[in-house]
């Protein structure tokens, strides 16, 4: 058995309490019990709780995922920012559907969202891009993502530049910096049990009415 197989079978999964989910208590729409959930995360000490993973699909066809931050989610839905121009921009504007999957290990707890994406307007964007740090304008006004980089000094030279114009002249703009809103139709909420008897509520949206259904785990 190789280091890698026996890291791998020597983990356990749950080793704590978990919390109890009575699906019948649920509030009829999403929204408040992912707030809930999430709030729940924090104080449970969740590390980076915001963090989500992205699927997208591109021109072929074929998913693509990665891990990008939660901005906001209210009644239009979940946000999440980047630029138009990279790999999930491109893929988004000829596909605008998403899926969004959240995964908070200390409690044993699931999100996935699946909807329709929007734009946010340009002012949103720039309010959005303007809420976070020094160091993420910097990184926005550096722009390029997904293309392809010839050596890390280039993009340190890169980024040195743009820390520097970040720091001078805070409310720079990055044209390309887009605010996305997953407009959802599915959200599903999975609470772990360790006798795996999980529990999961699937909520489903149409024509604006919300419907609730269990699902085997």
């Amino acid at each position: 058995m190789t280091d890698f197989h026996r890291a791998l079978h020597s983990l356990r999964v749950w080793d704590t309490e978990l919390p109890a989910f009575d699906p019948a208590g649920a509030p009829p729409e999403p929204l408040p019990l992912f707030h809930h959930w999430f709030t729940a995360a924090v104080e449970a000490g969740q590390t980076e709780p915001h963090t989500l993973s992205l699927a997208t699909v591109d021109e072929d066809g074929r998913p693509d995922v990665r891990t990008v931050m939660l901005h906001d989610a209210d009644a239009r839905g979940w946000h999440f920012a980047s630029h138009a121009t990279s790999a999930k921009g491109r893929q988004l504007a000829a596909r605008p559907e998403a899926a969004l999957g959240f995964y908070w290990p200390v409690q044993g707890r699931q999100v996935r969202i699946r909807g329709h994406v929007t734009l946010g307007t340009p002012e949103e964007a720039y309010e959005d891009l303007h809420a976070r740090s020094t160091g993420a304008l910097a990184s926005a006004l550096v722009g390029r993502q997904s293309e392809v980089l010839d050596s890390p000094e280039t993009l340190a030279e890169a980024s040195a530049k743009a820390w520097l114009r970040a720091q001078e002249e805070p409310d720079a703009d990055a044209p390309t910096w887009t605010l996305y809103i997953v407009e959802p139709t599915e959200v599903e909420f999975f609470q772990g049990d360790g006798q795996r008897r999980h529990r999961r509520l699937r909520y489903h949206r149409t024509n604006g009415t919300w419907t609730r259904e269990l699902l085997w785990p």
